[in-house]
């Protein structure tokens, strides 16, 4: 599919830039696919080009795609309360200062922790090896719960990769099963969404869950600790510590995969039948007013707040996230529009941060292009 010229131009040129070795941008408007853009290469090897099969490592969209759609379903199934303290379904933060936020708080990144700590070296310090045992994923645990708080919770508010690691244990405990399988199960399977997972090659995959060809996953950095090309291995050390699935980080996939969770969220907000309630989607995409007023953050979602990644044209109603490695997805339900851009600009080095300005650009362009264009 040829995309508008105007968008596909900038995509290229942003190539040349540097911004990002190659990507891919999808827009859908009222359902339809528009366009479907890629550019570049997977790296510096000309023999890679993007394809729209390209899978990325979606870093922090794994908190909306994943570990928030799954924290809906189970408040909507009576297995988590947003108000209770996350010490009733975590109990190992019991007398932890963050054991009396709510999961409201956490997903609002005001429960007053801190946005990052090196969890992994803490890890590697208690000669606990990096993976999916019950001990690594106990000793984040501990670790988090010993972290003193920033700010009075609802007083303040810091992103917070270590408020989603907690919300996705409490996936886990609340279904029963790993974050993994719950979000495969509750959501990926029944949407068709695929590829879309946690782990794209490990041993994990099945029949159900078949393993991600290599060839085709973006790669990200050189780390130092791993001592290799990421390729389908999670960029995110915490979440690599953690056996790559987390609640804050791990999920790799398509656009079109990104684009399958993304549109049952605008059905449901909508009051279309789907398997989120519409009463949930609103409050779960609409920023609060009883605290923490001055952040642009809903539960789990980001809100257009000048200046914001989303451009100057997105309805105050938009919701959306971003992700470290280059990536992200914003919807507008006014205008019935879902942007998804998928880029790996971390590679080479995440020191290149070019993409910050790219993004409201691109945004800007597709309003103009396909948008303003339908009216």
């Amino acid at each position: 599919m040829k995309g508008p010229s105007v968008i596909h131009a900038a995509m290229d040129q942003a190539v040349r830039d540097g911004v990002f070795p190659g990507g891919v941008l999808a827009v859908r408007l009222a359902g339809e696919l528009k366009s479907c853009i890629v550019a570049g290469c997977l790296s510096s090897d000309p023999q890679d080009p993007v394809r729209t099969s390209t899978v990325y490592d979606l870093a922090s969209l794994t908190k909306p795609l994943a570990t928030v759609t799954c924290i809906l379903l189970l408040v909507q199934s009576g297995k988590l309360d947003l108000d209770a303290p996350v010490k009733h379904t975590l109990g190992e933060l019991e007398g932890a200062p963050i054991g009396a936020a709510t999961l409201r708080h956490l997903l609002q990144h005001c429960s007053g922790l801190p946005g990052w700590r090196p969890l992994y070296e803490g890890l590697t310090a208690k000669g606990i090896a990096w993976g999916r045992s019950e001990s690594a994923r106990q000793a984040v645990l501990h670790l988090i719960g010993e972290e003193p708080l920033m700010y009075r919770r609802g007083e303040g508010s810091e992103y917070s990769d270590l408020g989603f690691i907690l919300l996705g244990l409490a996936v886990e405990r609340a279904s029963g099963k790993p974050l993994d399988e719950y979000f495969h199960e509750s959501v990926a399977r029944p949407l068709g969404a695929h590829p879309l997972c946690f782990n794209p090659t490990g041993a994990e995959s099945s029949p159900d869950r078949p393993a991600v060809d290599v060839s085709i996953i973006a790669p990200t950095e050189w780390d130092v600790w791993r001592r290799q090309w990421l390729k389908g291995q999670v960029h995110d050390a915490n979440a690599a510590a953690m056996g790559g699935v987390a609640g804050h980080a791990g999920l790799f996939g398509t656009a079109e995969a990104v684009l399958a969770v993304s549109g049952v969220w605008l059905r449901s907000y909508e009051g279309q039948r789907s398997m989120l309630e519409q009463r949930l989607v609103r409050e779960f995409t609409q920023k609060s007013s009883s605290f923490c007023s001055h952040s642009s953050w809903a539960l789990g979602w980001d809100t257009p707040t000048a200046p914001s990644s989303s451009g100057s044209h997105l309805s105050p109603e938009s919701f959306g996230h971003l992700g470290y490695t280059g990536t992200s997805l914003w919807i507008d339900p006014r205008r019935k529009l879902e942007i998804v851009l998928l880029t790996n600009r971390v590679h080479p080095t995440r020191k290149n941060e070019a993409i910050r300005a790219f993004r409201p650009l691109i945004h800007d362009a597709v309003f103009h292009e396909i948008v303003s264009a339908t009216n």
